[in-house]
Formats: C-alpha cells, structure tokens, sequence
C-alpha cells in the first residue's frame, strides 16, 4: 500500500510508525478515562504505559528478530529498525505483562484490577496499530480470488508485490475493534477483578488462531508446518487464562 505516510526533503514518516503512534495515544487515552470506572489515578496510568511501551516494544521485536533472524544475518543494524514494519504481539505482551508487573509492586497497585483497566484500551490501540500493519504491507495474507482480496504494488512493501491477498491485516484490526466493544460490554457486568483481562486474552487468541490460518508469511512452527508459534502461545494462553478463570470464579462464588 503506502509505507511511506510523507517523504520531505530529510523528513520521513512511515505509516507503520504512524499507526502505531496513534494506537498507543489512543491505548492511553482510553485507559486514563476507564481509570475512574476503576478508582484508580489516570497518573498511575500513564506512567504504567510507559512502560507497557517500551518492554512490549522490545519484546515483541525480539520475537519477531528470533522468528525472522535469516533476514538480518547480513545487516544486524535492521533489527533496530522497527518502522519498517516487524512487530509480533505475544512477543511484546509477555515482555509488557513482565515490565507492569514491576511497576505495580513499586507503585502497590492491585494486578488485576489494573490489568482490567487497560485491557480493553489495549485493543483498541492495537486494532489502529494493525492499520499501520496493512499500510506497510507485514503480516501479509495468503493468495486468494476473494472480492475483497488486496494486492501491494509499492515496492517498499513488505508482502509479495502485484498478487491478491486475504488482507489478515484488516482482519485483526476489525477483529481487535470487536474486541475492545465485547470487553467495554462486560466490564460492566464482571464478577470478579481479572475477569475482564483475562477474557482480553482468552478472544484476542481465539481471534489470533483463526486468522493465523489465512496468513502468508513466515510466523514460525509450534506443531509442524500446520500451528504457527503465535497460535502455539495462543493455546498456551487460553488454557492459562481459563484456569485463573475458573480460580477467580470460585473465589468470588465462595465470598459471596
């Protein structure tokens, strides 16, 4: 599509970098505002997506880099170079979960609680950030004859050029829109603290499975040629997120 958003004289803006600017001001935004649903400081916030930031940033490269490393054996410097599009997500939410949790033993704020606070502005976030994915051509489909397949021409994108594809960029973008929605619905009616965080994890990797089966690029191997290693984790994940699940909802059932 367009990897370059403006090319002027010695200033460049990608729009992968763009996007995914714009998902995280929106991630933040939303999140200060369901602070108050919460009772917790919006400040707290903030300075926990700093972090979130940073760490999910770093971790979700590294994944990508360990997946992808044949394309850097000749040019370690194009690790560092993340505009160019590179991003895996199960990469930077465990390195982002890791960092926060940190955070919110030297700020003594309650995990769960918290971690329900930004989850849904977390989807959000990444539905826009997924825009920058499509724009730069990453994450790119497999070959289909769909009415609304794309086909990439710019010859900076990242997905084979001048062929139909499942757009799985758009996929996940509507699909994490969905998400923010079902989790903005529930908040409202949870039972417990963590509910609403660990349904975030449960129907982003029940989304994420399906749409791993359209993908066209190399994502790495969990079982054979036939799971990627996202839809690995995403396995693990669930059945993690599903136990605590069941723990908090004994545990709420049992105070009441």
């Amino acid at each position: 599509m367009h990897p370059i958003l403006i090319d002027f004289g010695s200033f460049t803006l990608y729009t992968y970098g763009f996007f995914l600017a714009m998902g995280f001001l929106a991630a933040v935004w939303f999140s200060k505002r369901n602070a108050r649903f919460y009772d917790i400081k919006p400040d707290d916030v903030s300075d926990l997506f700093f972090v979130i930031l940073v760490s999910g940033i770093l971790g979700a490269r590294l994944l990508y880099v360990l997946i992808n490393f044949e394309q850097f054996e000749s040019n370690l410097l194009d690790i560092f170079k993340i505009w160019n599009g590179g991003l895996v997500f199960f990469g930077g939410f465990i390195a982002a979960v890791a960092g926060s949790v940190v955070v919110l033993k030297i700020k003594k704020l309650p995990f769960l609680k918290t971690a329900d606070t930004i989850a849904p502005g977390a989807a959000l976030g990444h539905g826009i950030g997924r825009l920058g994915c499509f724009f730069a051509g990453c994450c790119y489909g497999r070959q289909c004859d769909l009415p609304f397949a794309v086909r990439f021409t710019h010859p900076d994108s990242l997905a084979p050029l001048h062929v139909f594809l499942h757009p799985t960029q758009i996929y996940m973008a509507v699909a994490n829109l969905v998400l923010f929605f079902i989790l903005i619905g529930l908040q409202r009616h949870k039972r417990f603290h963590g509910m609403v965080f660990l349904s975030y994890i449960i129907l982003y990797s029940v989304f994420r499975f399906i749409i791993e089966f359209f993908r066209g690029d190399f994502r790495g191997d969990f079982f054979f040629e036939f799971l990627s290693l996202s839809q690995g984790i995403g396995i693990i994940a669930v059945i993690i997120a599903v136990i605590f699940m069941i723990k908090l909802a004994v545990s709420s059932n049992a105070d009441h």
